[in-house]
């Protein structure tokens, strides 16, 4: 069982339109609401393999009803903390050519007793979870180090903890040495404070990211493949994609197949980047089930190509 943990859920409402116009009236071709957030993603993504996960998460609101009945109908378990501000709807305007123009709202400020509350729902809910994967920003009304002290409170009940957030959260986290960190290869150079051009910089910044306190350290580095730097070595995989459709979510999907396959190694590494390459090939946020996966288009290896330039270099 896998546990997740999203302080600042989300349901998501995408419009589908002909075109986006300032200052006109816009007509939606179609239109669609998910349940959202990184930790909810993960979970998602959990379902549709068929393995058995718990979402934690503070619901508020007609909105907050509705994100738990959503998360139902995929078969995610809910425990939901109830808080006095709604749950937030982001909004998502997509375009024929694939743009996507997202508006984000903050989301409601979490009170002192809320955040308690969260913190005691995760330890009531993880006991027979084999891992908690905390994931996302933090909402208003909690401290940057609520992470480290989640990270503390399930390391004292001998969980393992994957963590996947980026700037003061996650620096403060790395002192309770969280089991795995996921940062993509943005949130990579932020955490090191400065630009990663290729591969090998990208396995020195994670090595920093250890020495600070992460046990391993799984880096999406988008259309370059995936990076996973533990105690045993460096790896790096890659897959072949036939067309981008969408990446919403990836990073997501691929934390919750390197999880789902026991989360170490080059084979926990390989369902990551199985998942994460279906996972761009489908519509929208959509997780892969295993029909979607293709191990066969997934190389890993210990010889990680150090010279190779990133694409988009943060």
């Amino acid at each position: 069982m896998i546990l997740t943990v999203t302080p600042n859920p989300s349901l998501d409402r995408t419009y589908e339109i002909p075109a986006l116009e300032r200052g006109a009236v816009l007509r939606a071709a179609a239109d669609r609401v998910d349940p959202g957030g990184k930790g909810v993603n993960v979970s998602r993504a959990v379902a549709a393999a068929g393995h058995r996960t718990v979402a934690v998460l503070p619901l508020g609101g007609p909105e907050g009803a509705l994100l738990a009945r959503l998360l139902g109908g995929l078969g995610i378990e809910a425990a939901g903390v109830p808080v006095q501000g709604s749950t937030r709807v982001n909004i998502s305007v997509a375009e024929p050519d694939g743009t996507l123009t997202k508006i984000n709202a903050a989301g409601p400020e979490l009170t002192a007793a809320e955040a308690e509350a969260l913190l005691e729902a995760v330890r009531t809910q993880s006991a027979d979870a084999d891992w908690i994967a905390c994931c996302g920003s933090l909402p208003r009304g909690l401290a940057p180090e609520w992470y480290a002290e989640l990270v503390a409170r399930a390391h004292r009940a001998g969980a393992r903890i994957a963590l996947d957030t980026s700037g003061p959260s996650l620096t403060a986290a790395l002192r309770e040495r969280p089991d795995v960190v996921k940062p993509n290869a943005e949130e990579l150079a932020q955490a090191v404070g400065r630009p990663l051009a290729t591969v090998g910089d990208a396995v020195k910044a994670a090595e920093e990211l250890r020495a600070l306190g992460a046990r391993a350290v799984l880096a999406s580095l988008g259309a370059d493949g995936q990076l996973l730097v533990d105690e045993t070595g460096s790896y790096f995989g890659v897959a072949q994609v036939a067309a981008v459709r969408s990446n919403v979510g990836a990073g997501d999907a691929s934390l919750a197949g390197f999880l789902a396959a026991g989360g170490l190694g080059p084979a926990a590494l390989a369902s990551a980047v199985a998942h994460g390459a279906a996972a761009v090939q489908l519509p929208g946020s959509v997780m892969p089930t295993p029909a979607d996966l293709d191990p066969s288009a997934v190389t890993t290896t210990a010889d990680v190509p150090l010279d190779r330039a990133l694409t988009e270099p943060a």
